[in-house]
């Protein structure tokens, strides 16, 4: 069956090689020549199957796929690329990469590789926690809500919840602003860092039981935030 495939490559030529392959095995292919076409594409169309390279202009395949993990957890990604070392095949695996294959790489490979990816696609595989729970709060990743410790249930906006994702991945540590809007809003868009603040402040009010001697949600004077889910181990 023909799958919708998006292929993230700034070499035209091994683009325009791929593409055929994948085109003569059925799959419908849609071209991406930055990290950035890549995003507006993903934010506005379904796909099957993410085939992405690293070294990217604008924006590298690395942050690229951290994106796409914060909001989908389902695609498969396969990472084409001439970054071989064992810290960068490590590093696209453990931020939702599903498979690493190098380059210069055989054609017959990758399209086996292409086959089994779409193959566990299609049985439902998902990457990542579906929900956690801190401080007698639930949050339902999937679902876009949050069960609070007074027993409410909330609706979670996209950018939200994504921002929610991003500091959940990092627990413990500090995520800066210009991450926070590289990651979540992509590069080439400004929005104020008050969208921040204010997203903070709304996760505060609904799940600190005293927002204004928050345990979970911390200021980082300077640079960000950092999320705690549990504030004992930190101590």
């Amino acid at each position: 069956m023909s799958k919708r495939i998006l292929l993230v490559e700034d070499e035209e030529r091994l683009l325009e090689v791929v593409k055929l392959n994948l085109e003569l095995e059925g799959h419908e292919i849609v071209p991406a020549r930055d990290g950035k076409e890549a995003l507006e594409r993903f934010h506005h169309e379904r796909f099957d199957l993410i085939l992405l390279d690293v070294m990217l202009p604008h924006m590298d395949g690395f942050s690229v796929c951290r994106s796409i993990r914060l909001e989908n957890r389902k695609v498969p990604i396969l990472f084409l690329t001439a970054k071989n070392s064992a810290q960068d095949r490590v590093m696209g695996l453990k931020i939702g990469g599903d498979d690493y294959l190098v380059k210069p790489f055989d054609l017959e490979e990758l399209l086996l590789r292409v086959q089994r990816l779409l193959e566990r696609g299609s049985s439902d595989n998902k990457i990542g926690i579906s929900e956690l729970s801190f401080g007698d709060n639930v949050i339902y990743f999937d679902q876009h809500r949050a069960k609070t410790f007074n027993g409410h249930t909330i609706d979670i906006g996209k950018k939200e919840m994504m921002l929610l994702r991003l500091l959940v991945n990092r627990d413990g540590e500090t995520v800066s602003r210009d991450e926070m809007l590289d990651l979540i809003w992509g590069v080439d868009v400004y929005p104020s860092t008050r969208s921040i603040d204010n997203f903070i402040l709304s996760f505060r009010k609904n799940f600190e039981r005293d927002p204004k001697n928050p345990i979970h949600f911390h200021s980082i004077r300077g640079v960000g935030y950092r999320f705690v889910s549990n504030p004992v181990d930190q101590k």
